[in-house]
């Protein structure tokens, strides 16, 4: 796993306006105008954002005439997963070690 594109991942994701994109297009493929609409930001911003997430390959897009459809990209969402899974098992392993240290279960 590249630590530049998990980096880019999770710089995006950091952002409260780009998790609601994900979150969207988590249903469904969308245009850029279709996202901006329930979101309080303009259609510009929407469009920045979504380079954010393209960038941190969490997005991807299709163009299909005039428009633009985007959607999630697996592949980034999975690495991003992948590390955090790690983390959380290296945390409840060392949960555990401590549990049964406290326990007498290792002398």
């Amino acid at each position: 796993m590249q630590t530049d594109r998990l980096d880019r991942a999770f710089a995006a994701l950091a952002d409260g306006n780009r998790r609601q994109i994900l979150e969207r297009l988590s249903e469904q493929d969308l245009t850029a105008g279709a996202l901006a609409e329930p979101l309080e930001i303009s259609r510009p911003a929407v469009s920045r954002h979504l380079r954010v997430l393209r960038e941190a390959e969490l997005v991807t897009v299709r163009i299909d005439g005039r428009e633009r459809w985007f959607s999630i990209n697996p592949d980034g969402v999975v690495d991003a997963d992948v590390w955090l899974d790690e983390l959380r098992t290296a945390w409840r392993d060392s949960l555990f070690a401590l549990k049964s240290f406290i326990e007498g279960g290792d002398s």
